[in-house]
Formats: C-alpha cells, structure tokens, sequence
C-alpha cells in the first residue's frame, strides 16, 4: 500500500505554516505543521514523512542542523530548506550538512514551490521502490543459493540455438512439486494436473 503524500513544514513563525499550507491546499498532500525543531522530530518519530520544508532561522535547532540530523535519523526523507536569510553561507552548510534537495528564499513563489514538493514526492517513491526492489532481488538471491545448496545444478540455465532458456536436467513433475512446495508454492499444483 503506498503511503500518502506527507508532508512536514516546519517554521516557528505560525503565519509562515499557514500560508505554505494555504498555498498547498489544492494539492493531494498530507500536511502537518510544526512550530521548531524539537517538535518537528517528535512528529517524525511516529510518523512517515516524504517531504520536509524547514526554515532555516529558528530559535535553538536551527533549520540546517535540524535537517542534518533529519538526514541521519530518516535518511529517505527528502530535505527542502525555505529561509528569509539566503546567505551563501548558509545555503552552503545547509547543503553539505543535510543534503538539501532544494533551497527557497522567503517570499517564495507558490509555483515553484509546488513543483519542487512534486518532485521531491516523485524522488521519495522512486528511491522507495528501488529499496523495494533490491529487498526483493536479495531474498530470491538467497532462496535462489539455498536450493543451489540442497540441489547441486538447479540453477544452471542455458539457451538453446533460438535463445530460449532451458534447464540442463529434466525434472519429474513429482521434483518439480516437491520444490514448488519448498519455495513456498505448496498450494501449486504439479504440473499436469492443471
């Protein structure tokens, strides 16, 4: 199932929340405010955020160290800083501490803004789905070394002169079913009593 599309702003200026979340009402966006920091990972400890938007300004964390530490606790989370100082210094720490995705000077313009938040979403599930995929690939990898293990050849595969993949050894329908049922196919039936 795949998650919605969160979104966390955080500002301690209250106006600054309510007019990101204003400009971004028309949108399919989960969004939550946060007053600062401390609160902002409060929030993120029980939940899922795709996107966070973070003043750079705040008083005690201020928006790049909140963000790099944003970056170490929830790495796929992508990092947006939204500030009214765009110093290059700033910008600069900003970047190379939290690995900032996109950085937005105060006022910004709606339009872009939305369009970097679409991206950033597009970035979290393509990076959510390559994990998925590698989790996938590495447990077939394993279920694949383990009957290697148990079935010495199983997994040697060549082609015929058409290019089509056949399997060195002919296997009896009652091999196949018993490793059908041992990949966790146990409900299949043998083949040719379908």
């Amino acid at each position: 199932m795949p998650l919605d599309n969160t979104i966390l702003i955080v500002d301690d200026e209250p106006l600054v929340v309510l007019a990101l979340m204003r400009g971004l009402d028309e949108e399919p966006f989960k969004i939550t405010g946060a007053g600062g920091a401390e609160e902002a990972l409060l929030l993120m400890a029980g939940q899922t955020f795709k996107v966070v938007i973070s003043d750079e300004k705040m008083p005690g964390m201020d928006g790049a160290e909140f963000l790099a530490r944003v970056k170490k606790l929830y790495p796929e989370t992508v990092r947006i800083m939204l500030t009214g100082n765009a110093s290059m210094q700033s910008a600069m720490r900003a970047v190379n501490h939290g690995e900032i995705y996109r950085f937005f000077a105060k006022p910004w313009n709606d339009t872009e803004l939305k369009l970097a938040i679409l991206s950033a979403l597009e970035k979290y599930d393509l990076e959510h789905e390559n994990r998925r995929l590698l989790r996938t690939v590495r447990r077939q990898s394993r279920e694949l070394r383990r009957l290697e293990s148990v079935h010495p050849g199983i997994c040697e595969l060549s082609r015929d002169e058409r290019g089509a993949i056949r399997i060195e050894e002919e296997l009896s329908e009652e091999e196949i079913a018993g490793l059908m049922a041992q990949c966790g196919g146990a409900d299949a039936e043998a083949p040719g009593k379908r």
